[in-house]
């Protein structure tokens, strides 16, 4: 069902994603055997393109893709790619979507330098053609990416997010990049560089982005994430907003209880059941849903600026699909 949503809302750009597709296979193409070898075991795993497609639809609202548009395209997804290839060294993951991580198949050394090759050959893509709007934009997005990603392990450790700063983390971490295929693609498709109509599409894009990341944090509590355990984000020691809201509800002792357990013994059955109880009984989940939902409206209301058209109705639907969809 999910496939066949994004079949729909990509509808729109479906020819200009098959000539990107054809253009970042070319990009990752390298005359190191072991290089080329482990990139190409990278595009056959793919995983659902949102971000070209987000790129693509961002600039169809304004004008029509054209060459420049599927270079901002490429240029976001080498460097999402990168990044992702760093963060499973990070994180140790011996997967990801499914299929085993670069790092699990060949350590952590090379996987790290292909990191880096995905990440200079993005930046020399936009240098090349001289790119600059959107190698700033893109650029931006990595320095806010790594800063919600320490954000987040500094406060991990300390177990004191708030609300104000769950929404930092998320909107650097997770939502930062998505903002970016929103603005990139629109800056490739105008002439003027600091038109208005970029930042805005950039505020929708981190909105959705926003969306993306509450939805999957509540996914984790409904035991449907794909590739990771029911509940990981609390054996992980992350907070996210349902045990955030539970937390600025509960008394003092109820609230360093529960962080005690988080800090000491996360992955003791007791206690993960314990705290779901307790997120559940403040209204920790319901109050997500909520404020997922409200995110939702800000989208739509950023959206009614956008021209009409099927672009737009995609874009819309992107929303939707990113709050409902369940894996």
């Amino acid at each position: 069902m999910a496939d066949y949503a994004l079949d729909r809302i990509k509808a729109p750009v479906a020819l200009e994603l098959a000539g990107f597709e054809s253009t970042f296979r070319d990009l990752m193409r390298s005359k190191v055997p072991l290089l080329d070898w482990i990139t190409r075991y990278i595009v056959r795993r793919k995983g659902k393109q949102i971000r070209p497609m987000l790129v693509h639809l961002a600039a169809r609202c304004y004008g029509d893709c054209g060459e420049r548009t599927r270079r901002a395209a490429a240029l976001v997804e080498l460097l999402h790619t990168a990044t992702l290839v760093h963060d499973d060294v990070v994180d140790g993951a011996p997967l990801r979507r499914g299929f085993w991580s670069v790092n699990a198949l060949w350590k952590n050394k090379i996987a790290v330098l292909i990191g880096d090759y995905l990440l200079s050959r993005g930046l020399l893509l936009a240098l090349e053609h001289r790119d600059y709007t959107i190698l700033h934009l893109t650029s931006d997005a990595v320095k806010r990416m790594s800063e919600g990603e320490l954000l987040q392990i500094e406060k991990a450790r300390r177990l004191d997010i708030t609300e104000e700063v769950y929404f930092r983390i998320i909107a650097a971490k997770t939502a930062s990049l998505m903002a970016t295929c929103c603005a990139v693609g629109v800056a490739s498709v105008l002439p003027e560089e600091a038109d208005p109509r970029i930042e805005n599409a950039r505020q929708f894009g981190e909105v959705l982005g926003i969306v993306f990341q509450m939805r999957d944090d509540l996914l984790d509590f409904e035991g449907h994430r794909t590739g990771k355990a029911p509940l990981a984000d609390i054996k992980e020691k992350k907070l996210t907003l349902p045990l955030i809201h539970a937390l600025g509800k509960a008394s003092f002792w109820e609230r360093r209880k529960v962080i005690g357990m988080i800090k000491n013994n996360p992955e003791r059955t007791e206690n993960i059941n314990y705290i779901v109880q307790f997120i559940e009984e403040s209204g920790g989940i319901h109050y997500a849903l909520q404020t997922m939902q409200s995110k939702v409206e800000e989208g739509k209301a950023l959206l009614n600026s956008f021209p009409e058209g099927d672009a737009r109705l995609s874009l819309q639907d992107l929303l939707a699909f990113a709050a409902n969809r369940d894996h």
